[in-house]
């Protein structure tokens, strides 16, 4: 099996690359790549994420043929992605931070920033935090409901199809901490951050 985890100059993702080499053990071909021949081989695909909605999407269209790549990856050949904080809001059809940014399209909805309560919740969003499992997300076998998990966010997705959220957390509102759509997954929180559980999630993922 090989994994790509798709390098776009999105900020530091070493951590990523580190937990999936880590769950690994050696056993699978994970590569860093922007390249469309490397992506559209690939059985699996990390899409990481971070900084702001409009400058990660800036960042994936500045590379000749990447979207389009991941669009082909996901939507025509069908295989596993997860998206990581950014990178899964950027499932979305627009997002609203800096400017009214469109987003990837392939969970319809709209990345809007956190209600803090009029400043009663700090922004953005730092630190461990619960999730709510609600359903028998594929990416969540053998982990407990309520487990913690660890945010950097302002922003929130909000999908119209609330089906595909497979979890939770509470931050001023039920905040979406991941989702689940056939072969798309993503999470809010970082993974790759979240000690023990993070690194069972990623593991559950590459045993899809």
């Amino acid at each position: 099996m090989n994994i790509t985890i798709v390098d776009y100059n999105s900020g530091n993702i070493s951590s990523v690359i580190n937990s999936f080499k880590e769950v690994g053990k050696n056993k699978y071909d994970i590569k860093i790549s922007s390249e469309s021949k490397i992506i559209k081989n690939s059985d699996k695909i990390v899409l990481p994420g971070q900084g702001s909605f409009k400058s990660c999407v800036e960042g994936l269209k500045k590379i000749d043929g990447l979207t389009e790549s991941l669009n082909q990856f996901v939507l025509d050949q069908k295989k596993p992605l997860l998206g990581i904080c950014v990178g899964m809001q950027m499932f979305a059809d627009i997002g609203f931070e800096e400017t009214k940014t469109k987003g990837l399209g392939w969970i319809p909805g709209k990345v809007s920033k956190i209600d803090n309560q009029k400043g009663e919740y700090k922004l953005p969003h730092i630190g461990w935090n619960e999730i709510k499992i609600n359903n028998s997300g594929k990416i969540f076998k053998d982990i407990r409901d309520m487990s913690h998990m660890y945010f950097v966010h302002s922003y929130e997705f909000i999908p119209e199809d609330k089906s595909v959220v497979s979890s939770t957390t509470n931050y001023s509102t039920n905040i979406v901490s991941s989702v689940e759509k056939n072969n798309i997954f993503g999470t809010q929180f970082h993974p790759e951050k979240s000690d023990k559980t993070g690194l069972q999630i990623i593991e559950n993922f590459i045993n899809l």
